[in-house]
């Protein structure tokens, strides 16, 4: 993150603990915590937090991000100007949440998880962290894919057809989750989240698929959906670790408006286009969803149902505060050089070009090469380029 050098043992403050250095192969690394407010307006008066960042540098012997376990991709590109951060923040978990004891009082603390609390912590972390407060440089990051997937495995419309089929024809409109949630066919549609947003996403899917069935050992034994594939698809999900993607979903993008569950609005108007059990009877193929949050998930998903309440609390709240500072953004001084990936199923694509245009000095580096996973699908190519860009120079591809 920046070029700062540290002293090789650790150290503490009220607000920042650091670690020693310790090592993996060709990379040396050090953990910091620190300490900060909830609600940056009233810093005294404010429940604190602990945010966690990970320094990794060249050298040694020998969802948050990954954690490093040796130098390689974008990481290793990095390290050889930059230090590296990472998450492992205070993690707001099913179970932590649990303590706040009404849904009103979760949906005020969560409030504060959003990008300009964001922007906050990063700048009280820069200032303890990087040597005079210098500036540092920062990395950060539907139906067009289901007719890609589709084409390029055929024969999976008939198998996601049979699988809505039997889903809707059983009792209670679905089947049990091993977590106690339930599997219904707008919820199998949900697999379009990771299964179509990543270059390695098409296959995924197509394998998860290819195990859907329990084998049929016994002639006229009951067909039924395989453990593995039910296992599989929650662990797709990763709600029960990471509920706040789910409850934020839609809140973090809110100014002076409430979202009202959007996603859930605009599916209705698509309905006919959507509505998996009605694909399945006409002989169409499903279409799977994507990054989109809908109110029912509430009720289906086992880790989301305590939040429920708190999570309407939230797509009903109309006094978001703004988030971006228009006019600092057109006057921005700041080197930045950003990747807009055409076919990129969770960001769109003309939007992103839209606010790009908003920030001043902006160099732009549109691709079809890589999808939205491209920093971590050839993050030392992405990476090298957008330092060429950034530093003047002409790009490498």
């Amino acid at each position: 993150m920046s070029a700062a050098k540290s002293n090789a043992t650790g150290y503490s403050s009220p607000e920042h603990v650091a670690g020693n250095w310790y090592s993996v192969p060709d990379l040396r690394l050090r953990d910091h915590r620190f300490t900060v407010p909830l609600d940056y307006k009233d810093r005294e008066a404010s429940p604190k937090i602990s945010i966690f960042a990970r320094e990794v540098v060249s050298g040694g012997p020998g969802f948050e991000c990954p954690r490093p376990t040796e130098a390689g991709g974008w990481i290793q590109k990095a390290c050889e100007e930059f230090r590296r951060g990472t998450g492992l923040s205070t993690p707001l978990t099913p179970s932590s949440m649990q303590q706040l004891k009404s849904a009103q009082y979760l949906a005020d603390y969560l409030k504060h998880f959003r990008a300009d609390n964001i922007v906050n912590d990063a700048e009280f972390i820069r200032i303890r962290l990087v040597p005079d407060a210098r500036p540092w440089t920062v990395l950060g990051q539907v139906v067009h894919q289901n007719e890609k997937y589709y084409k390029r495995f055929p024969q999976d419309v008939e198998i996601v057809r049979d699988v809505v089929t039997y889903l809707a024809e059983s009792e209670g409109g679905g089947v049990p989750l091993p977590s106690g949630g339930i599997l219904t066919p707008r919820g199998l549609q949900f697999l379009g989240l990771s299964g179509l947003g990543s270059s390695a996403g098409f296959e995924r899917l197509h394998y998860l698929f290819e195990r859907v069935w329990d084998p049929i050992l016994v002639p006229g034994a009951r067909k039924q959906i395989s453990s593995y594939f039910l296992n599989g698809y929650e662990s797709w999900l990763s709600f029960d670790t990471n509920p706040l993607y789910a409850i934020l979903h839609e809140s973090i993008y809110c100014q002076g408006a409430s979202s009202r569950w959007s996603a859930h609005r605009v599916r209705a108007d698509l309905d006919s286009q959507f509505d998996a059990i009605k694909a399945a009877k006409e002989g169409r193929p499903i279409l799977f969803t994507g990054e989109m949050i809908f109110p029912w998930m509430f009720d289906e998903v086992h880790a989301l149902r305590p939040f429920k309440d708190a999570a309407h609390l939230l797509a009903e709240k109309e006094d978001w505060p703004p988030l971006y500072d228009v006019t600092a953004l057109k006057n921005n001084k700041v080197p930045v050089a950003a990747a807009v990936y055409y076919e990129d199923m969770y960001v769109n694509f003309k939007l992103a070009k839209e606010t790009a245009s908003q920030i001043g000095g902006i160099r732009l580096w549109i691709t079809n090469e890589y999808m939205h996973s491209g920093l971590r699908d050839g993050g030392g190519q992405v990476f090298e380029h957008l330092l060429a860009m950034l530093n003047g120079k002409k790009p490498l591809f």
